[in-house]
């Protein structure tokens, strides 16, 4: 029933929408001037619209040892459930990669009374999304409930010890033993079928506001899908729930003929110990931060101005601040940063 829970849809649903579902089979070749798709089971599939939802798979790790048994990667339920297996209180869990899944994971196993170390290549938690001082805040967060992290420090090998234990090397020569290893290093677009067909690809497939690709009869969404938001002022794949969503409905609804503007503001969250962090949309080291309440605690807003408007909002446990933060940025609303950082005054007043 737990993993149940994780779909979507039932397939009932797809029965009633009268869908053509078909598990377990792969598109070999996407043939654009016949405009079929190669299967690897069964004919050939015609498409008048084709639209690319291939996501991405769990980048693995260049090094010695990656494929010994008790070293883990996060992408499907069946990773999951392997995984969750694997973590016993009392076992000892070494993370590879500060970002969002090993944090999350670090955390689950914390609960579960595994002791936990976190290996980062970078010199802060989420640098490529979160600035410094949130980066400070989850490295607070984690040590403050036992987690060991170790920052600067990259994985030259892993090896199995006589006593059974995995042992990681890491760059700086010092090493780490553990049972259970996880290796959580970011995401590499499945974007293989996209590029042997000819589409433009940078890093995922090259799609514009309407979800089409360089060919005006495809589309991508997801994971794997790259375009320029207006958000961001940049060219950028957004991996999260929100955009695996609503990009989906908008790259169908583009290639039914609709109006298409897809420019979502990015909305991400991550649920860590007793902590819900929330970002609305994307911070830059350009924006001027306006600090609301105390960020030694475990409840408050960080506002990123951008010429008197804000454009990003994050924070831990402050959903209702969060939610008004996101009208502020939507609406472009030219706001004084002193009334922002007052708890006195409502945000609703704003």
């Amino acid at each position: 029933a737990m993993v149940e829970s994780t779909y979507l849809q039932k397939p009932e649903a797809f029965e009633a929408l009268q869908l053509d579902w078909r598990q377990n089979v792969g598109v070999t070749a996407i043939d654009r001037q016949s405009r079929t798709v190669r299967l690897t089971q069964g004919e050939p599939i015609a498409y008048d619209k084709l639209i690319l939802c291939t996501g991405g798979r769990a980048r693995s790790l260049n090094i010695p040892g990656a494929d010994l048994p008790g070293v883990f990667m996060l992408r499907s339920i069946e990773d999951a459930e392997k995984l969750g297996t694997a973590l016993v209180a009392g076992k000892r869990l070494l993370v590879i990669g500060g970002g969002w899944i090993g944090l999350e994971v670090a955390s689950t196993a914390r609960k579960k009374g595994l002791d936990v170390t976190i290996v980062e290549a970078s010199i802060r938690l989420c640098e490529r999304t979160v600035p410094p001082r949130i980066s400070d805040y989850l490295l607070r967060l984690h040590t403050s409930h036992g987690v060991e992290v170790n920052l600067g420090a990259g994985i030259e090998r892993l090896a199995l010890a006589s006593s059974g234990a995995l042992v990681a090397t890491l760059s700086d020569g010092s090493e780490v033993a553990a049972d259970v290893v996880l290796v959580s290093v970011g995401l590499v677009t499945n974007d293989e079928l996209a590029r042997a067909a000819g589409l433009a690809c940078d890093g995922g497939v090259s799609v514009d506001s309407q979800c089409r690709t360089s060919d005006p009869d495809i589309f991508a969404a997801g994971d794997v899908a790259v375009w320029h938001s207006k958000w961001a002022g940049r060219h950028m794949r957004l991996e999260s729930w929100q955009n695996a969503q609503e990009q989906g409905i908008a790259a169908a609804c583009a290639a039914l003929g609709m109006e298409v503007d897809y420019q979502p503001l990015p909305w991400f969250w991550s649920d860590q110990f007793d902590v819900n962090l929330q970002i609305f949309g994307m911070p830059t080291p350009s924006h001027q931060i306006v600090l609301r309440g105390d960020p030694d605690s475990d409840a408050f807003v960080m506002f990123f101005m951008d010429h008197g408007k804000v454009a990003a909002a994050l924070g831990p446990n402050s959903a209702r601040d969060l939610r008004f933060g996101r009208r502020l940025i939507e609406r472009g609303t030219v706001i004084d940063p002193v009334l922002l950082a007052d708890t006195a005054t409502p945000l609703s007043k704003l």
